[in-house]
Parts: structure tokens; C-alpha cells; sequence
């Protein structure tokens, strides 16, 4: 049975429709899951977390692939067909709850024996695509790798390279944490019902040590991030108004690091960030207290 005709069958046996406040569209592309699952490279001894599993396409080729999946799904509906699914694979368990509330590590640590390494895979909700992936790389996961589909202007944005065109604040996070690449282009034609925009899926690798040194790491990104806020306006002005440091101690910082005064953030690097966030941090001691 194809994919296309699994998932019709589904939905026609527990009566639902995709939601679309969930964001939900159903992967009907047997050749794009077997190019997910060929990305994510797993291993007979990988811990899988799934995110938003929906009606169970990739949960099923994943369990055949990993010692364990944890599903963690939103959708009571989606719980329902979950359960009914896998009742009989051991290697599978199903959480039912919110993603961005699920403690991440303390289920990996759970499940810490005979797993040589922890993998993400989803089929990420456009809605909240951002809040998640910060989520898995801000709380410094022992995880090897993220493999998930997200729209295709997004992944063009994660993917990017830091002071080129199409990136914003996320790129330079995502540069920092992992490699990047997107690796498959998705038509909207995969999906039941077709979403308005294409989508692609992009493998992030977890760096082990990041690409630059950082006095501060939460006001590393709080640099980046109103270096962002106002794009039109220049890198001086942009950590003036969101009170990153004195406009004075700013313009010196410029001086010394032999920047132009008119500069804007979206061309700066990942070094030059490190170089700005490093000096305001030495220069100002309690940065936050300025």
C-alpha cells in the first residue's frame, strides 16, 4: 500500500481532517520519506525523538530503523490513530503533550543505555517552526543530529551563510550550534491537503565545540538579535535603541574594531559578532546594568 493510500485509508477510518490550527499536512511522498529517513542516517542503536508524528508515515519506517522513537504529538485525534498503530512495537512510546513543554533531556537520559546516539526527525509545523529548533539547541541536548522539514523559505534561512544574503538572527544561531544544510527539496503536491508553499528538509549536525569563542553566550545572541530587529537601520543605531550599550561606548567599540560606523548587522560574520559581543562584554563588566 503506498503512502498516499495509507493515509486516506486513516483518515477515512477515524473520520478526520488535517488541522489546520495544528498546521497540519499529511507527507503523501513515498520517495520523500525515504529520502528523510536516508538523511537522518540512522543507526540500529539511535534514540529517535519524533515531533508531531500526525498520523504515523514516518514513525513506522523510523521504528524499523532505531532501538527506540519517542513520538511526542499535540493532537488528541493524532494520540487516538498513534495508539492504535504501534500498540504492539516495543521500541515505541508516545508522549501527549506540547513539545515546547516536554523536558527533552530528562527523557533522553531516561533512555540513556544501549543508545550510541540521539537523533531528532520531524515534519515540523510551519507555525512554530523557529520556537522549536531553538528550543532542541538552546537547551544543549545531547543530541547528534536534526533532521526535520520546514517551509522553504525558512530552511533557505536557516541554511544560509552568516553575513550573506536571506539570513536573519536564526541563521547565525543555527551556524553557531550546528553544519547546516538543506538536503531535499518537497513540493507541495507531497502533502494531503496541499499546503500554499513548498517545503524542504534541511540536516543540521551538532557541532561539538562552536566555530567561535564567546565571553557570554546569552548576550551573544542578544547582540545578534537586535542587530536584527530594525534591518534598515544601521548596526549603531540598532544596539543603541535596544539598549545593548551606550551609543558612546558603541561608537568606540566600532573604532577599535576597525568597522565602518554605518554598518549594518546582516552583513557582519559570526567572528565580527563574537569580536562585538566580547568587547561590550569586557568593556561594560555587568552588561546588563549599563
Amino acid at each position: 500500500m503506498s503512502i498516499l493510500e495509507e493515509t486516506k485509508f486513516l483518515m477515512k477510518k477515524y473520520h478526520i481532517n488535517a488541522n489546520k490550527n495544528l498546521g497540519q499536512n499529511f507527507l503523501i511522498d513515498d520517495e520523500t520519506v525515504d529520502n528523510i529517513i536516508s538523511a537522518a542516517n540512522i543507526q540500529p542503536n539511535d534514540l529517535i525523538i519524533e515531533i508531531g508524528p500526525g498520523l504515523g508515515t514516518l514513525t513506522a519506517r523510523l521504528l524499523e530503523k532505531a532501538s527506540k522513537v519517542i513520538a511526542i504529538e499535540l493532537d488528541n485525534e493524532m494520540i487516538t490513530i498513534l495508539q492504535d498503530r504501534f500498540q504492539f512495537y516495543n521500541n515505541f512510546e508516545l508522549i501527549h503533550q506540547d513539545v515546547l513543554k516536554v523536558n527533552l533531556k530528562q527523557k533522553i537520559t531516561e533512555n540513556a543505555n544501549n543508545i550510541s546516539s540521539v537523533k531528532i526527525v520531524a515534519n515540523l509545523p510551519y507555525y512554530i517552526t523557529t520556537p522549536i529548533i531553538m528550543k532542541l539547541l538552546e537547551e544543549h541536548l545531547p543530541i547528534e543530529s536534526i533532521t526535520v522539514m520546514v517551509q522553504k523559505e525558512v530552511a533557505d534561512r536557516l541554511t544560509a551563510t552568516p553575513g550573506k544574503k536571506n539570513t536573519g538572527a536564526i541563521t547565525y544561531c543555527i551556524s553557531y550550534y550546528c553544519e547546516a544544510q538543506e538536503v531535499l527539496f518537497v513540493p507541495n503536491t507531497s502533502f494531503l491537503p496541499s499546503p500554499e508553499v513548498n517545503s524542504a528538509v534541511i540536516h543540521l549536525l551538532i557541532r561539538k565545540n562552536p566555530p567561535v569563542i564567546v565571553r557570554d553566550e546569552t548576550f551573544f545572541f542578544r547582540v545578534i538579535q537586535a542587530s536584527f530587529m530594525q534591518r534598515r537601520k544601521t548596526l549603531l543605531n540598532g544596539l543603541s535603541n535596544s539598549n545593548i550599550a551606550p551609543k558612546d561606548t558603541l561608537k568606540q567599540m566600532l573604532k577599535d574594531l576597525q568597522l565602518d560606523e554605518n554598518i549594518r548587522g546582516e552583513t557582519l560574520d559570526l567572528q565580527q559578532f563574537s569580536q562585538i559581543s566580547n568587547y561590550l562584554t569586557k568593556s561594560n563588566g555587568d552588561i546588563d546594568n549599563f
